[in-house]
C-alpha cells in the first residue's frame, strides 16, 4: 500500500504512540524520515532511533520515545507543508514556534535541519513540521 503522505503518517505514529505511553514505535524506513528523526534526536525530543530489518526483509525505523515525569516530551507535533499545499519560507521569515521554545523542521538545499540551524546558516526551505 502506498502512502499519500508518508511524513504525516510518521508524525501520526509518534503522536499515537505517545498517547498510549509506548516506549518504542516502528515506522517504515525512508532516508528522509530518518533525517527528520535525526533532528528530533539532536534537539532532545526522542531518545534514539535505529534501523532494523522487519518481516519480508523490509527496513523499519525503531523509535524510542521520550517522557519526562510520565508526560511525553513532545506535546504537539504538527505537519505544516502537506502534499496538497507546500509551505516555503526564507531564512529571514522562518516562523518561531512558541517564541523559540519549540522547533520547526525544514528541508533546505543543505539537507534537513532545525529552524535555528537554518537561521544560523542563512538558509530557507520547505517547512516540514513544527514540534513543541
Amino acid at each position: 500500500m502506498a502512502f499519500v503522505d508518508p511524513i504525516g503518517d510518521m508524525l501520526t505514529r509518534i503522536r499515537n504512540g505517545q498517547m498510549r505511553s509506548l516506549n518504542k514505535i516502528d515506522i517504515p524506513f525512508s532516508v528522509f524520515r530518518s533525517k527528520i528523526l535525526d533532528v528530533l534526536k539532536k534537539e532532545g525530543y526522542i531518545i534514539n532511533f535505529s534501523i532494523d530489518k522487519g518481516e519480508n526483509n523490509k527496513k523499519l525505523l525503531l523509535v524510542d520515545l521520550k517522557y519526562y515525569e510520565g508526560q511525553p516530551v513532545i506535546r504537539e507535533i504538527k505537519r505544516i507543508s502537506k502534499p496538497g499545499r507546500r509551505v516555503y519560507s526564507r531564512a529571514t521569515s522562518i516562523p518561531r514556534v512558541h517564541n523559540g521554545l519549540g522547533l520547526a523542521i525544514l528541508s533546505t538545499s543543505k539537507g534537513v535541519m532545525s529552524d535555528s540551524e537554518a537561521i544560523k546558516n542563512n538558509l530557507g526551505g520547505e517547512i516540514i513540521c513544527r514540534v513543541f
